[in-house]
């Protein structure tokens, strides 16, 4: 470095005034992160026409250094403009820097009292037209100073030999661990997010290039652009295609699109974009810093964060949106300043907002109804990379209904899940949903009969129907088998008789296939439990220990209505105390349906048994004529867990032998089946965050509601 400078003669001592509220307000309580404090002096070298400053972040000592080739100041300078809080630049001198002719970033005067909400002491140093001088400020000495109201002037202290001839260098020492907290990478990330100065070329006379520890930040600092899925430019497209390698496709939002007052010349610049998932605007080496972040920029720097907050359009896109747009017209120098005063804000009922917030609500959403229609192709090809079967069975879709399916499966992937193991589940789901609407539309194609339609146009949709309806019945008779299976583990495990309740309450068509949809009616229980003095209906634990039972419960089906007791397996009932019971069971029922007035087509008491009841002489009838003889009266019936299980595996027999037949829509459900995880008995599957607005989507279970043909 050149040593051609002398030390200027100071005649009078530096002086600081200003108002400890001030410092409070305007420094250390409204800067929250040191990213935030270095942008103001980063726009302290654009003003100074500097082409490179470099920061220090040497935080590990517990200093950071900045500093800058630009015009430097005299100590005069330094007194008069640095030292003055609420310094007016663009009334002083003039609206743009004197050598590269830049607009003025600065405006207010006070983004040089940010440094004190990251350090307790700074030094500045500047250097101009052969000359140098600097000082320091000590914060606890200048709150002191201002608490006694007397003048502060901060201490001069010696240039040190390595200053240039030309520039400004500010060393903050004494940090604020908390704030200085953040990594070197977060923050060159965070940099090169806030100044659109990357589109400089290094042999550009009016450069301007910020450094940390001497590295340049460069485009490569964009993690933003990496992640982008789809990007979209405002009137031309300024960002090259190198820096977003991930994006699959790009549209151009022509410039009289993005005009937002023709005559007075307002118009946006710049792009925004969406990413593949929510997770992807958070940055694991950065949390404090949301890319789901709209940053709007005047004069090279941000004016507004957060803007995607204040615009009403598609939530679920914004989830996934980030960029970053010039508007100019918003810090003009012939209009009011609107800018908050630590710039992360505008005030929001300018006209100039209101009319940003307009073409930029109305952009939005025009981008989100391309975005809903492009994105889920992608996805249906990353789908079925990954599920070849979903890919086989789409390419198996009539002509009429290949689209349709693609766009189904494409919109299922495109969900976001909080674990991506239950996509399985909402395939298969969705793949049972449009093989029903297929039924349905397949029948709607039978009106064209009356157009002329022939013979052979007819064949082919009605073995395609009949296809669907096979595979659907097939899930149907899966379901069945496993509830089967089921019945017969819980049969053979007596500990478990609370599980076997359940299972048979959730499964009625065990007991007898009519009673498929049998539904229960917390009123009528009441209205039970009410009568006879309230115990027999009682549920408690001593009742059901006394009657030997493990649950007794209210159904109706078709105009039935039916009182199911459940015994415990090992119970020995006699078959005159059964008759008892369930002439009291029948006579309630009947009292509560009378008083309702409700019509009714019958009622059933049944009795599930572990064992046969004692029926005592027999004479000439069987032992099951005779327990049929002693219920019939009430409409009784009484069954058996074994007799259940049998009867279950009979019925289904065939389907167990032709299971391997099954079609290539039940193999293509099976595939997926295998991938569903089984459950854990912890939290559902899914859930909603976000996102952060971020909307997750909870798994839905699979069902299917069908009648054999």
């Amino acid at each position: 470095m050149s040593q051609q400078i002398e030390p200027e003669k100071v005649d009078q001592p530096f002086t600081f005034s200003v108002d400890l509220a001030v410092i409070e307000s305007l420094g250390i309580n409204l800067y929250s992160n040191a990213a935030a404090v270095l942008s103001e002096l980063v726009a302290n070298a654009w003003d100074a026409d500097a082409n490179e400053v470099d920061i220090t972040w040497d935080v590990a000592n517990g200093e950071v250094t900045i500093e800058d080739d630009g015009s430097g100041m005299t100590a005069k300078e330094l007194d008069e403009r640095y030292l003055t809080v609420a310094y007016k630049k663009r009334d002083k001198e003039g609206h743009v820097s004197p050598i590269h002719q830049r607009p003025f970033m600065g405006r207010k005067g006070i983004g040089k009292l940010s440094v004190y909400s990251l350090a307790n002491t700074v030094k500045v140093y500047s250097a101009k037209g052969g000359l140098s001088a600097g000082f320091e400020i000590s914060l606890k000495a200048l709150r002191t100073h201002i608490r006694d109201n007397s003048g502060y002037h901060p201490r001069p202290i010696p240039v040190p030999e390595d200053m240039p001839e030309r520039g400004t260098r500010i060393v903050l020492s004494d940090l604020n661990t908390k704030r200085a907290g953040v990594t070197k990478a977060a923050l060159r990330k965070r940099l090169a997010r806030r100044f659109d100065v990357l589109k400089f070329s290094a042999t550009d006379s009016a450069r301007f290039v910020i450094k940390i520890d001497g590295d340049p930040i460069t485009y490569a600092d964009r993690d933003d652009l990496k992640r982008l899925q789809y990007i979209w430019h405002l009137g031309a497209s300024e960002i090259p295609a190198t820096h977003t390698p991930n994006v699959k496709r790009s549209w151009v939002i022509p410039e009289s699109e993005t005009t937002v007052d023709i005559s007075r010349g307002w118009k946006i610049e710049g792009w925004f974009g969406t990413v593949s998932s929510p997770s992807d605007l958070v940055d694991q080496g950065d949390k404090q810093e949301s890319l789901r972040n709209i940053i709007i920029l005047a004069r090279t720097r941000p004016i507004q964060e957060g803007i995607l907050d204040q615009l009403d359009f598609n939530k679920f896109f914004g989830n996934y949106v980030t960029g970053q747009i010039r508007a100019e017209f918003l810090d003009t120098d012939d209009a009011d300043d609107i800018a908050t005063s630590d710039r992360q804000r505008l005030v929001e009922d300018d006209e100039r907002v209101q009319l940003l917030l307009k073409k930029l609500r109305q952009m939005f959403n025009d981008a989100g109804s391309q975005w809903s229609k492009e994105r889920p192709k992608e996805k249906f090809r990353q789908a079925t990379e990954k599920y070849p079967t979903i890919r086989d069975w789409v390419d198996k879709r009539p002509d009429g209904q290949r689209d349709a399916a693609r766009n189904m499966i494409g919109t299922i992937a495109s969900l976001h899940l909080d674990r991506e193991v239950d996509r399985p589940a909402l395939f298969k789901a969705g793949v049972l949903a449009f093989e029903r609407i297929a039924i349905e539309d397949t029948g709607k194609e039978l009106e064209k009969l009356s157009q002329g339609l022939t013979a052979s146009d007819v064949l082919p949709l009605l073995a395609t129907s009949r296809s669907y309806e096979d595979a659907l019945y097939l899930q149907i008779l899966r379901s069945r088998l496993e509830a089967i299976e089921r019945l017969e583990h819980l049969i053979n495990k007596d500990e478990l008789e609370k599980v076997l309740q359940k299972h048979l309450f959730d499964n009625l068509w065990l007991l007898d296939p009519s009673w498929e949809g049998a539904a229960g009616d917390s009123d009528m229980e009441i209205a039970l439990s009410r009568i006879r003095s309230g115990a027999l209906f009682s549920k408690t634990e001593a009742e059901n220990q006394k009657q030997g039972r493990i649950d007794i419960q209210y159904r109706s089906a078709a105009g039935v209505h039916m009182i199911v007791e459940l015994k415990r397996y090992g119970r020995s009932s006699k078959i005159d105390d059964l008759v008892e019971q369930g002439n009291k069971y029948h006579e309630a029922l009947r009292e509560v349906l009378e008083k309702r007035q409700q019509a009714h087509s019958g009622i059933n008491v049944v009795f599930v048994l572990g064992q046969k009841p004692k029926v005592g002489y027999l004479g000439d009838r069987t032992e099951s004529q005779f327990i049929t003889e002693k219920v019939q009266h009430i409409d009784g019936r009484v069954l058996y867990y074994d007799e259940l299980l049998h009867n279950a595996q009979q019925r289904y027999r065939e389907y167990r032998e032709k299971k391997r037949e099954s079609t290539a829509l039940d193999q293509v459900l099976q595939s997926l089946d295998e991938l569903i995880p089984e459950p854990s008995g912890g939290k559902s599957a899914g859930s909603t965050e976000d996102q952060k607005g971020s909307s997750s989507v909870s798994t839905p279970t699979p069902s299917i509601m069908a009648k054999k043909r």
